[in-house]
């Protein structure tokens, strides 16, 4: 399958329709606000938000970024019309290619366990169940927002 996307750093024209398009495809949370995670990877050089076109419509995106040892990637995004054409791959690419010229030689994500559809998705692009533990921390004070398996809110 040829694809042929357009990819290019998000342009500050690009920051309404990357929200709406995450929103879309259901990767927003109440506790990030997706306009504040584009501006902080703007304002890094370890870190940019790609998004992919086709026909000038943007269709794909990834925030890509890395902490100078491992890359990682957030927001991974495909439009819901426009999947099972290779447009997923297509941005991951992207993604890796950006974080190779970084010279960074490892990629790591996180997939929410109960996203089958995306776990099938990066298991199809080579990626492997990590056998580390994630643990995480709110520095503002907040409450944690994940709960452990079994427990109730």
């Amino acid at each position: 399958m040829s694809v042929s996307l357009t990819i290019d750093a998000v342009s500050d024209a690009d920051v309404e329709p990357v929200v709406a398009l995450w929103q879309r495809c259901g990767l927003t949370r109440p506790w990030n606000d997706p306009h504040a995670d584009i501006a902080l990877a703007r304002r890094r050089d370890n870190s940019t938000v790609l998004i992919g076109r086709e026909s000038g419509a943007i269709v794909a995106t990834v925030m890509v970024g890395h902490d100078g040892h491992r890359g990682w990637v957030y927001y991974v995004a495909v439009d819901p019309d426009g999947r099972k054409r290779g447009f997923g791959r297509a941005i991951m690419a992207a993604a890796e290619d950006w974080l190779r010229q970084a010279g960074i030689a490892k990629l790591q994500l996180l997939v929410r366990r109960e996203n089958a559809q995306a776990n099938a998705f990066y298991q199809s692009l080579g990626f492997e169940e990590s056998t580390s533990l994630m643990f995480q921390k709110w520095l503002d004070g907040r409450a944690s927002t994940s709960l452990a398996p079994g427990k109730q809110p």
